[in-house]
Formats: C-alpha cells, sequence, structure tokens
C-alpha cells in the first residue's frame, strides 16, 4: 500500500489521490507537522488522534491505527512540497482552511509554539493556496479550540 502511495507521490505530477490514500496523506502530514520542533510529544499524538476521529468519522482505534500507518508514511516520504501538492489536489479549496487548522491544533496542542512548526505551516498554508491571513485565522481558531 505504501509503495503505490509512494510512487505517486514521486512521480513528475503526481495524481489525484484516491479517499483512503488522501486519509492518510493528511495524516502523515499531521506528523509531519508534529515531529518538525524534532520532539513527538503524547499530546501532539493525542490531538492527532482526535482530529483524524473528528475529520473522518472515526473510533478512537481506527483513528490511532491511521495515524501509526501514517507516521510510518511521513518518515518514507518525500519532500513537503511535493507531498502537500498531493494533499491539495485531494482536498478541496473550501476545505483546506478547515485542514490548515487542524494542523495548526497539532502543532500547538503541545503548548509550545515553535519556530519550525511555524515555517512549515506557513510553507504548507501557501501550498494549499491559503493566504497569512487565513493561516492566522486558522490559528486563532485552532488556539480557542
Amino acid at each position: 500500500m505504501f509503495e503505490r502511495l509512494l510512487s505517486g507521490l514521486l512521480a513528475p505530477s503526481p495524481a489525484r489521490l484516491p479517499e483512503p490514500d488522501a486519509r492518510l496523506a493528511l495524516a502523515a502530514l499531521m506528523v509531519r507537522v508534529a515531529r518538525s520542533d524534532g520532539t513527538y510529544a503524547v499530546t501532539e499524538i493525542a490531538q492527532i488522534d482526535r482530529v483524524l476521529g473528528c475529520l473522518h468519522g472515526l473510533s478512537p482505534f481506527a483513528a490511532a491505527g491511521l495515524r501509526a500507518q501514517a507516521e510510518v508514511l511521513e518518515t518514507e516520504a518525500p519532500d513537503t512540497v511535493r507531498f502537500t501538492r498531493a494533499i491539495k489536489s485531494a482536498v478541496a479549496q473550501e476545505d483546506r482552511a478547515e485542514l490548515l487548522q487542524a494542523l495548526w491544533s497539532v502543532a500547538l496542542s503541545d503548548g509550545n509554539r515553535n519556530a519550525e512548526e511555524d515555517r512549515l505551516l506557513r510553507l504548507v498554508a501557501n501550498l494549499l493556496g491559503l493566504t497569512d491571513v487565513e493561516s492566522a485565522l486558522a490559528r486563532q481558531r485552532a488556539a480557542k479550540a
């Protein structure tokens, strides 16, 4: 399964991901955000599981399973630019701000706002076609939730 997804992501122009792969790719991006500050805290892991459960209507067990698959994929995935490009093609424009809010909720869940997380989320917002203002609003919504 990972080989098929990785070969699609490594292609010069990644094809639109089917729904199960899109879920996994989004989960892997959450893991990448959580790991970007050099730590992968229990609070971040729990937040990823909560977000995956809410976004996809998964049980806690299924969300944890998806996250575990995403952890493997994230370590093997190509650079964030190409990875996010593939995700962008799978997520409708109107849903991308919600995705960014979910990513910010993961980044903020450990109580530390880190420069590496900020940098990565600025890049992701840009690659998802969102403005700095939309990113700031998504961060504010995530901080209030």
